[in-house]
Formats: structure tokens, sequence, C-alpha cells
């Protein structure tokens, strides 16, 4: 079988090695096989390329955001992914996220299934069974949760349920909040539901 397979080799490249020595085509033989064993390597290597792979990944990962060098957030997720060129980080296991005023103060904690951070603009978006929790009491159920830290700013489009201070709980379409939930509105109120109410 292997002369069988010699023989199949050396015909196809003969034309070009008929006037050659024997050497010659043995020679020539090695280096088409060194050649050819090469280029498979290097095609391997060139399917590896970095796109669409993260630069960076890092498991039981802690981040802090800072605005105008104060800390603003400090956020842990399980694992995280960054990616350098387009300035995006992804936390996609357990992330648990706490706030800070400008005096760098805790103010709110946010827990969600995964978040996506865009460092060139400095916002986050939390996603999945999203619950931020303030430190006066106040409590907000969401879908999904952007966080602008430049604006200072919380919102999202999706249904909202917001449990008060005094306990009463409100739901609607649409939030927007600055970050310690003290100056809130919901943008379309669907119904709300009084703690005093069940009492009667």
């Amino acid at each position: 079988m292997d002369s069988h397979q010699t023989g199949s080799i050396e015909s196809s490249i003969s034309f070009s090695t008929r006037k050659g020595s024997e050497s010659t085509v043995k020679q020539t033989l090695f280096l088409l096989v060194f050649i050819l064993g090469c280029e498979g390597v290097e095609e391997k290597r060139s399917g590896e390329s970095r796109d669409g792979r993260p630069d960076a990944e890092s498991w039981d990962a802690t981040i802090t955001l800072t605005n105008e060098g104060a800390k603003r957030a400090v956020i842990r997720a399980g694992h995280l992914e960054n990616y350098d060129e387009r300035q995006y980080i992804l936390l996609d296991q357990n992330v648990d996220a706490d706030f800070f005023n400008a005096e760098e103060v805790y103010t709110t904690n946010l827990k969600s299934k995964i978040a996506e951070i865009e460092e060139d603009r400095d916002y986050m978006i939390a996603i999945g069974d999203v619950v931020v929790v303030s430190d006066s009491g106040v409590t907000l159920f969401t879908d999904t949760l952007s966080w602008d830290n430049v604006r200072e700013k919380v919102f999202t489009d999706d249904r909202v349920v917001f449990i008060t201070e005094d306990q009463d709980t409100l739901y609607g379409i649409g939030f927007e909040s600055d970050v310690e939930l003290n100056n809130w509105k919901i943008l379309k109120p669907t119904g709300v539901f009084h703690e005093d109410e069940d009492e009667r």
C-alpha cells in the first residue's frame, strides 16, 4: 500500500522532476510533505482568531466603576468577559452591585442574572430578575434596568413592581429614577396596592 501511494505522488510530480536524479526527487518529496504539513498547521492556527472571543476572562470577579475619581459602583459577578476593542464587559453569573453617591456613601444594591457594561459610555444594563433595594427601604423589581453613570440615572421601559417605604406596591411600565431611588417616577402606572387596605 505504501509503494502505491509513493508511486502516485511521484507520478504527479514526475513531469517537473523527470530530468533530476533520484535524490532530487526524494528532496522534492520531502519539501512537498514539509510544506503541506506546515500549511496544515498554519490553517489550524488561523482558524483560532480572537474574533468574537474575550480578551480576558475572570471568575469571582469584582470591578469598581468611578465618576470623576469618586467610587460610584462595586460590581461582583461569578464570571466576567472583557472585550478590549469594543470596550465592553459581560458579567454573566449572579451579578451583585453596590452603588454609592458622590460622597462615596453606599445607597443601593442591585442583583441580576447578567449585566453588560459599555465602558466608553460609562453605561450598564442589568438583565434578568433585576432587584434593586435602596438603603431607605424601597425595592424595585423588573426584567432589565439601565444605569447611566454620567447622568446618574437608572431607567427601564419594561414592567416594574415598586415597593415604597410605606410598603405600598406600585405597578407600571417604564421607570426612571436617580440611583438612590429617592426621586423616581413610573411612566405608565397600571395599579396600586396599599398596605393598609390589606389590613381592613
